[in-house]
């Protein structure tokens, strides 16, 4: 296959790109395919698995807030005259539309008289593609009040990704669907049954459009080590604030947060995502060119996401996998299945690339 040119393009950030995707693949359909038999976290591979899988949803999060604000921030024009405003626009509510088609509650558009409260339940929860949708909306309200200020995106978004962070502890707390609409509530708390919802999930996107700012007003700098220094260090130090808020939480309140809610947690994914990003930058610096493939796993990310997810769980018009094997097989046949949902997702982006070439090329003919 042929290669990717490096002069316009941010090798680390295809790498990463590619790695979120198909991670986000390989870890779905081992949840949904492995026996609780072997979920135990006294076995190594296990424990392994069930760490990089509490980090995809943080690197896969933060990649595209870095690629949202870095082509957004590539255009050099004043908010009102930048194109980028619409485009993203449109993506961020096509990607709502298309959270809530994967939970659409019936096969028929207009008849819901048969919908059951729990199947309104799903479908109002909250997944990945509604947080990006909102947050791809919220980086642009960030950019326009960046402009308005003249306070910077630095500033901006890393307070916001703090308050995303910080509040979440309180948020959770809270008891929205008390008093508000479901609809509503769900993008609040996990009460309503939300996988994602903006605290703390948000604060990952917002964390990308920082480095995503940055790389748009540095060009080039990502081709030198000290950046790749700098991101390391960054996500190191981060860590280690991590590690300092788990003791002041743990020896102050005398208890651990939830799982998604824990400023330790919270903090110590973000710091793993930018050592992650250092350890890439730092390998891209020997890399003139990546095979096209990898690129084309990092601009199908959505085809990808809605293809591998109805397969595995379904949708309103067809019955996923999980229906026939959920949970039940062992660990050889699950990473069998893992393999071949990538290469069935890998075989699909190149299929319709070529067709999209194909059609370009009948078009211009």
């Amino acid at each position: 296959m042929t290669q990717s040119s490096p002069k316009n393009r941010i090798i680390f950030i295809d790498l990463m790109r590619a790695f979120a995707v198909l991670q986000m693949v390989q870890g779905h359909t081992t949840d949904v395919l492995l026996s609780n038999d072997y979920r135990n976290v006294e076995y190594i591979g296990y424990s392994v698995w069930l760490f990089m899988r509490g980090m995809t949803a943080p690197i896969f999060l933060f990649s595209a807030g870095t690629v949202f604000t870095y082509l957004f921030r590539l255009v050099h024009k004043p908010f009102n005259e930048n194109s980028r405003v619409s485009k993203g626009l449109k993506r961020a509510v096509f990607l709502v539309f298309i959270g809530y088609m994967l939970r659409f509650p019936t096969p028929t558009l207009v008849d819901f008289s048969s919908v059951a409260e729990a199947q309104w339940i799903t479908f109002f929860s909250v997944d990945v593609l509604h947080l990006i949708g909102v947050s791809l909306f919220m980086v642009i309200t960030l950019i326009w009040i960046s402009e308005k200020t003249k306070l910077g995106d630095s500033i901006i978004f890393t307070i916001a990704t703090l308050i995303f962070f910080l509040t979440s502890l309180y948020t959770e707390q809270v008891e929205w669907g008390n008093f508000l609409p479901a609809p509503l509530a769900s993008y609040l708390y996990q009460g309503t049954g939300s996988l994602f919802p903006l605290f703390p999930w948000s604060g990952y996107v917002l964390a990308g459009a920082v480095l995503g700012s940055y790389l748009a007003k540095k060009p080039g700098i990502f081709r030198s080590a000290k950046f790749s220094t700098w991101l390391l260090v960054a996500g190191i130090g981060i860590m280690l604030f991590a590690q300092l808020v788990e003791y002041i939480e743990f020896y102050w309140l005398g208890e651990m947060r939830t799982w998604n809610t824990s400023p330790y947690l919270v903090f110590f994914r973000l710091g793993f995502v930018l050592v992650l990003n250092s350890i890439v930058s730092f390998i891209s610096l020997k890399v003139e060119s990546i095979p096209k493939l990898l690129v084309l796993l990092g601009r199908n990310t959505l085809l990808i996401y809605v293809f591998h997810l109805v397969i595995l769980y379904g949708s309103a018009w067809n019955a996923g996998i999980s229906l026939w094997f959920g949970k039940q097989l062992g660990v050889g046949t699950t990473i069998s299945a893992a393999l071949t949902m990538i290469i069935l997702m890998c075989a699909t982006v190149i299929i319709i690339n070529k067709l999209k070439i194909k059609n370009k090329q009948l078009v211009t003919s």
